[in-house]
């Protein structure tokens, strides 16, 4: 499929969504949102791992303020188009990687944030930038920070909007980790080649388990990962890796 605001390209099991608006530092427009849907809807079984990361110097500076419609119908855009985007992030049958490879901004800063992992080169940074134009932080980062910094951290950097280099991010917490410029192309591609060859269907029940976790106490917690336990136990890829562990030899997982 073409696709006019995102590239997007599989090759030995990882795709890669590439955000291709540079020259407004990938801002989201009515367009965009459509085709990250599109495109994450799209993976199927041949994709073990998503690589989504944006083209040029930024990741996304989040909502793009000359889209008039936008503008004029908040809560609908959010409904309509933003939802769908971050569903599909959220329910993508693969693992999905941010390779947040410079700024990210008010909704591009929580479209990363709703990513697996998120990896960031050291000179990117993230924003809750919405209170300087007079709104609130949506695109999910009112459920998504609190819970990756705790409320304080959280609360402050959505009320002075200020930027939170990688660095910080990472110790924080809010990341899985910050990367100098000179080898972070080849850190994402050698955590996507381990999520790729990986057994894909353990990692999206981690993924299911620790979001769940939040809504759980600890007997339905301990419920829910038995039930997934029992999924994984009954995979091929268990067998493979019981099988791999006796045979002292590196685990041929099928995702399946």
């Amino acid at each position: 499929m073409a696709y006019e605001t995102i590239s997007f390209s599989t090759n030995n099991g990882i795709s890669t969504l590439m955000l291709n608006r540079p020259q407004v530092m990938n801002a989201l427009n009515s367009k965009m949102r459509e085709e990250i849907t599109q495109a994450l809807n799209s993976v199927d079984e041949k994709t073990r791992c998503v690589v989504m990361t944006g083209a040029g110097a930024a990741f996304c500076s989040g909502q793009d303020l000359t889209d008039v419609a936008a503008a004029e119908d908040v809560e609908g855009i959010l409904r309509r188009e933003y939802e769908p985007m971050l569903q599909a992030v959220i329910n993508c049958r693969a693992p999905v990687i941010a390779a947040v490879n410079g700024a990210a901004a008010g909704a591009g800063a929580n479209l990363a944030l709703t990513a697996d992992v998120v990896i960031a080169v050291e000179s990117a940074y993230f924003a809750q930038a919405f209170t300087k134009i007079g709104l609130i932080p949506d695109a999910g980062g009112t459920w998504i920070l609190p819970r990756l910094v705790g409320n304080a951290r959280a609360m402050g950097m959505m009320l002075f909007a200020e930027k939170i280099p990688a660095a910080q991010a990472e110790e924080w917490g809010m990341i899985w980790q910050s990367v100098p410029e000179a080898g972070f192309v080849e850190a994402v591609q050698e955590r996507a080649r381990q999520l790729a060859g990986g057994p894909t269907s353990a990692y999206l029940s981690v993924r299911r388990a620790i979001r769940e976790s939040g809504a759980s106490d600890f007997a339905k917690q301990l419920d829910l990962e038995a039930e997934l336990q029992g999924q994984a136990g009954r995979s091929a890829d268990f067998r493979e890796g019981v099988t791999a562990f006796l045979e002292k030899r590196a685990p041929k997982f099928s995702g399946k």
